[in-house]
């Protein structure tokens, strides 16, 4: 049975992952992202009414017409958790393949959350939730399993293609933590089996390999938020702090920190009510009984009203905006579009790092700048990544022993410095290590 890798997407920038692996005549794709940082330059992007064909061409989703020249059938969509950079372009593309969507539980509700706001197409495939450690049975050559993994956003997993010749893992996105705030650590007792096993191919994320060492735990970010908050824990001044919406964990560490100094945590924002309501809904995470959690725009300038008048002393907002985006809660509330007033020694915790374009950065300044200007006081990187770095790359080549290795979810600087790292313990370019771009594929022969 031949084995073929194609990169559909998310091989000559990070975001809007694509990867089909073709064994024999059947089909596994994995992955279907959007790439959000391209979408949010056509100010006028209305996601959800837009054609594929035109996502296709702002580069905002995989170009996924390159699959019409692949011989064989698309058996299944797998997902390796809920980041839009790996979901976001299912509700355009997946209609396309008669395949079901096979992602574990809080991965699979925000699919369905996806494909229901779907103004364009009609999406009927099949949603399969997997839990991590449970296999699924594609067809009788291919075998899928999904292997318990850490991220920032929890459910996350190595999805593994079981086939006729060898494993073929897909490690996108991942860290090695070994003391999750969230969950159990990722299983390495079963990673090491899987090496023992076979794994004939890896395709791995690249976004930190250029960090020396070890990612931290999220235990490191917890003692960073927990050691600012609670500094403040006889303070009268506002302290909002914002953080990634789908950081779940870290979500939890605030609302938690928030109950310890007698403050009621406060969720605010669309993206903030959706992803911290389906994780308890799946009963993923527990939260303080004191949280309350408000979406729309009217509930939200309602509840910063209450907070004016009851006493800032009394809440700690968690909001949407630490990359300065307009509309997100942050942004309106340092711009005066809220009924809340910015004081002097007022507090805003960015617990989230600037995502990495010249748009991004810009909005942030403009968001810090004029925060100043009140009077605010700014705390900045109370944040560890989710991504593996260098040393954490190689503790997971050594326990899957892979035949080939593919870096994948990054731009030629990423991948280019994976290949540079991969042939320092052994392995050769264009032999047993293969970096690849969008619209190319490998045949392992």
């Amino acid at each position: 049975m031949d084995i073929e890798i194609i990169a559909v997407g998310g091989y000559n920038e990070v975001g809007r992952n694509m990867t089909a692996v073709r064994c024999g005549k059947e089909i596994v794709i994995f992955d279907m992202g959007l790439r959000l940082d391209q979408v949010m330059i056509h100010e006028d992007a209305d996601i959800e009414n837009m054609h594929s064909l035109d996502l296709i061409e702002m580069k905002a989703i995989p170009d996924d017409t390159i699959m019409n020249a692949i011989e064989g059938s698309v058996k299944a969509i797998v997902c390796s958790h809920g980041h839009l950079d790996h979901i976001g372009a299912i509700p355009k593309l997946a209609h396309r393949y008669n395949a079901p969507i096979i992602s574990t539980p809080y991965t699979s509700e925000l699919i369905r959350q996806q494909i229901a706001g779907e103004q364009k197409f009609g999406v009927n495939n099949k949603l399969f939730a997997l839990k991590a450690g449970q296999r699924y049975t594609i067809s009788p050559h291919l075998t899928l399993e999904f292997v318990r993994a850490q991220h920032s956003i929890i459910d996350t997993v190595f999805p593994v293609l079981h086939t006729p010749r060898g494993a073929v893992v897909y490690a996108n996105d991942f860290k090695l933590d070994r003391t999750p705030v969230l969950g159990e650590p990722p299983d390495f007792a079963r990673l090491r089996q899987i090496g023992k096993e076979g794994v004939i191919a890896l395709i791995t994320e690249s976004v930190n390999i250029a960090d020396k060492g070890r990612c931290p735990s999220e235990r490191v970010a917890r003692d960073l938020v927990r050691d600012t908050i609670t500094s403040y824990e006889d303070d009268k001044s506002a302290i909002f702090v914002s953080t990634f919406s789908s950081h779940i964990s870290r979500v939890k560490t605030i609302a938690e920190c928030a109950h310890e100094i007698g403050r009621k945590p406060v969720l605010l924002g669309r993206s903030m009510e959706r992803y911290s309501s389906a994780a308890e809904q799946l009963k993923l995470v527990g939260f303080p009984e004191t949280l309350s959690m408000f979406g729309n725009r009217r509930t939200v300038d309602r509840t910063l009203r209450r907070i004016m008048k009851t006493g800032k002393d009394k809440f700690l907002p968690i909001v949407t905006g630490h990359q300065g985006e307009s509309g997100a809660i942050l942004t309106r509330i340092v711009m005066g579009d809220t009924p809340y007033k910015l004081e002097k020694g007022d507090k805003i915790l960015f617990s989230a790092k600037v995502i990495p374009n010249p748009m991004n950065h810009g909005q942030r300044y403009l968001v810090e700048a004029r925060a100043k200007m009140a009077g605010v006081r700014i705390f900045d990187d109370l944040h560890v990544s989710g991504h593996a770095y260098k040393e954490d790359h190689y503790e997971f080549l050594h326990l899957l022993n892979p035949q080939h290795v593919i870096p994948s979810h990054g731009d030629i600087g990423m991948t280019g410095e994976y290949a540079k790292f991969a042939e320092e313990i052994g392995y050769t370019l264009d032999n047993d290590l293969h970096v690849m771009r969008n619209g190319k594929s490998i045949l392992i022969k």
